[in-house]
């Protein structure tokens, strides 16, 4: 979850982690038990990601890069896109034919996403930010994804400042809601 260094080093980082997730999953059977628990992972490391983004980078992005809103808007649009496949494949068992069709779906829209701001944005970032606000950028986005949610919310805010008031409490009742379920989220 926390990887350490400036912001895009600890989000590139998420994304290798997701796609580690996504070779897991593809790595059992069709309808073995594991893909779902997986799956549950794969969702919390998501969301923790996902909002990380949506209280720190996007709000960053919005206001110091040329064109920043117009890349805030699309990372966002993409977020909600995600947010919903991942609330389609919550609560589906591994032998449910939606399944695989929805995992296989979300690989490529979270791939997508990924390319996009690893080419576009983070170059960007790198050539406008400064060393330190990287690096302070990036101990925010660990903070965030400390206390963010491990489940979908689609109808959750994204953006400052209904995101930042909403999102702790949000997190708090989602890992009660996992310990009692006993639902995977880590390793």
């Amino acid at each position: 979850m926390g990887h350490g260094g400036d912001v895009i080093a600890e989000l590139t980082a998420d994304h290798r982690e997701l796609e580690a997730l996504f070779a897991q999953i593809e790595a059992q059977p069709v309808d073995h038990p594991q893909r779902r628990e997986l799956a549950d992972r794969l969702t919390a490391e998501l969301v923790r990601h996902s909002v990380a983004e949506e209280l720190h980078l996007y709000p960053a992005v919005r206001k110091h890069l040329s064109h920043g809103a117009v890349l805030a808007d699309k990372e966002l649009a993409d977020h909600a896109k995600i947010e919903q496949m991942l609330k389609d494949l919550e609560g589906r068992h591994a032998d449910d034919p939606q399944f695989n069709d929805i995992v296989a779906k979300l690989k490529f829209e979270v791939a997508s996403h990924v390319r996009g701001e690893e080419h576009e944005l983070f170059p960007k970032l790198a050539a406008s930010f400064p060393p330190e606000k990287l690096d302070e950028l990036g101990r925010l986005v660990r903070r965030a994804k400390e206390k963010a949610p491990t489940r979908p919310h689609p109808s959750l805010p994204n953006t400052p400042p209904a995101n930042k008031l909403l999102v702790p409490g949000v997190g708090l009742v989602d890992r009660v809601r996992d310990l009692l379920s006993s639902r995977t989220t880590t390793d």
